[in-house]
């Protein structure tokens, strides 16, 4: 079974240290804090499969992979906030 397909991609992901944080709504938008500035990115994000697609409201494109319940994104690792 794909992330997609199981949807255990809504909630919040985090880096090991904390300092980023993408909170993935069920409505395909996503909040991503750096450090204390919380919203610093927002945007929308598509899953297909175990690939995710994200689109900042300015324009700027980026995509990540689930793999074993890890999100690799842009050289960055996040874990699930349980």
């Amino acid at each position: 079974m794909t992330i997609e397909e199981s949807k255990e991609y809504v909630g919040i992901w985090v880096t090991e240290d904390g300092n980023i944080r993408h909170e993935l709504s069920p409505n395909n938008r996503y909040d991503e804090a750096r450090g204390t500035r919380k919203s610093a990115y927002q945007g929308v994000y598509k899953v297909s499969g175990n690939h995710i697609d994200y689109k900042d409201d300015t324009g700027f494109t980026a995509d990540g992979e689930f793999r074993n319940g890890i999100l690799y994104h842009a050289g960055m690792v996040l874990y699930k906030e349980i």
